[in-house]
Order: C-alpha cells, then sequence, then structure tokens
C-alpha cells in the first residue's frame, strides 16, 4: 500500500518561505515519480511540481518557476517543496501524489495524501 502524508504547511507573509514535506509509506518509494498539486478554494486542482525516480529530472508549473524547488530523499521515503518567494495566489492546500508516469499531468498519479493548507498573507 502506497500512502503519502504531507506535512508543512501553514501560514506565512508574502515573500516568506515554506519547506513541505511529504512521506511515502511502503518499500517501493524509488520506483515512483512523484508530484505536488495544489487547489485553491473554487479553482481546479493544478500540477506545482514532479520528480523522477532517480530524482534527476524535475518539472515546474511556470508560474512557480524559480521560486519552488522540489526533491527527493529515497533512503527516507520522502519528496520536499521548498517555497520561497511566496505570493498570496500561492495560497491553496497542497497535495503530494505519486505514479508510474513522467509528466506533470493529474491522471498520471494513482496515490494522493490528504493535502496540507498553506496561506500566503499580504
Amino acid at each position: 500500500q502506497v500512502q503519502p502524508v504531507e506535512s508543512g504547511g501553514g501560514l506565512v507573509q508574502a515573500g516568506g518561505s515554506l519547506r513541505l514535506s511529504c512521506a511515502v509509506s511502503g518499500r517501493t518509494f524509488s520506483s515512483y515519480v512523484m508530484g505536488w498539486f495544489r487547489q485553491a478554494p473554487g479553482k481546479e486542482r493544478e500540477s506545482v511540481a514532479a520528480i523522477t525516480q532517480s530524482g534527476r529530472g524535475t518539472f515546474y508549473a511556470d508560474s512557480v518557476k524559480g521560486r519552488f524547488t522540489i526533491s527527493r530523499d529515497n533512503a527516507k521515503n520522502t519528496v520536499y517543496l521548498q517555497m520561497n518567494s511566496l505570493k498570496v495566489e500561492d495560497t491553496a492546500v497542497y497535495y503530494c501524489a505519486a505514479g508510474e508516469l513522467v509528466g506533470m499531468r493529474r491522471d498520471y498519479y494513482d496515490y494522493w495524501g490528504q493535502g496540507t493548507q498553506v496561506t500566503v498573507s499580504s
């Protein structure tokens, strides 16, 4: 069973930073592509970043390029999202997901966490 569990969300001022973590149960973490998605109130869930199984390939939405960094530690079964220069529009519930296909499409991911709230105040 693969179960992602997010942590690290919270309230931060615009311009600040947060680091999200996602711990994944199971012994096959290193075989999964990992992604971060977010959903703001009244909006569809959108992709934020993804990372390949080895960690050598990373992908970002244009809206977060240069500000967010995705990384993973396969020894710890954990994927991270470092978020810098946060903006009010980054406010959303952030979800971690695991899948087998490389890419940022929602339907590439089979296992989803419950989400963690990130609120950026002005």
